[in-house]
């Protein structure tokens, strides 16, 4: 049944073919082409190379019709199917058989020697084909007849899992790793709470300084002399001693100490007369 489903494959087709009728081997030494009738060919016609499954076909055909004069089945190469000549590289001795399984073997040669060498190669690599395909199918089958390992999980089996340094057991919680004494911790955020930032008034009152009073102007001028003051560069102005009491004041030696200090600014007289 598997021979029937595989299909045919035409490997080679040589347009130009001689057909020998060749003398019986008289020993082991092999074929000689010397010994055929090279120049007299008993056919003429085409050779056509095709596969099926492992077996190569070697086919004589007519070159108009295309109607097959022999056939060689060929399951091996090199073997008794196809054999080289002794003497030369161009001609070939093959068994062809018929349909009743009689067989005989003929010789066959080719004009051009690139010919020749096309049809070798093509049996070659068929049959180097076949070699890796049953070495395929032989690996295949030594697979399915190892025992198959059973891999999966028994019925309560567990297994634990070593990731760094958290260990978890398959189906529990894994526990939170501590942080070690010279890792980085991170404190939380404070709860809550947002930072309030003053207004920026209040930093401006804080840094304001009150400027000092201006003094009145011993001379009782109107508000004209001030004005004029301000256009002309301003007297210096010494401090005038204070008049020593004669009595014995615990306070005037206040007053002494604060008239002896220099380029102090002029005092109002309530001030001076406590």
């Amino acid at each position: 049944m598997a021979t029937e489903l595989e299909y045919e494959s035409v490997l080679c087709v040589k347009p130009d073919v001689s057909v020998y009728r060749i003398p019986p081997r008289a020993s082991n030494r092999g074929y000689r082409a010397s010994d055929w009738k090279l120049d007299q060919p008993d056919w003429t016609g085409r050779l056509r190379i095709t596969s099926k499954g492992k077996i190569a076909y070697i086919k004589l055909e007519d070159k108009v019709s295309g109607e097959l004069f022999a056939q060689a089945p060929v399951e091996q190469y090199p073997g008794i199917a196809v054999e080289t000549v002794t003497d030369s590289s161009r001609y070939f001795v093959i068994r062809i058989q018929d349909g009743t399984g009689r067989s005989a073997f003929i010789g066959i040669g080719f004009t051009d020697r690139g010919d020749a060498f096309d049809f070798n190669v093509s049996l070659q690599d068929h049959f180097k084909w076949v070699k890796q395909e049953t070495e395929i199918s032989k690996e295949s089958q030594e697979m399915d007849n190892r025992p198959k390992l059973d891999l999966g999980f028994k019925e309560g089996q567990t297994i634990k899992l070593s990731i760094g340094n958290i260990t978890t057991k398959k189906g529990g919680a894994s526990k939170p790793r501590a942080a070690g004494t010279g890792g980085l911790s991170l404190l939380p955020p404070p709860p809550g709470g947002k930072v309030t930032i003053p207004p920026p008034s209040s930093v401006a009152v804080s840094n304001h300084v009150t400027p000092p009073p201006i003094p009145k102007s011993n001379h009782g001028g109107n508000d004209a002399d001030i004005l004029l003051d301000l256009d002309s560069p301003a007297p210096v102005t010494t401090a005038a001693p204070a008049p020593v009491s004669t009595s014995s004041d615990l306070w005037g030696d206040f007053s002494t100490a604060s008239s002896s200090v220099p380029n102090q600014a002029p005092q109002p007289s309530n001030w001076v007369q406590f």
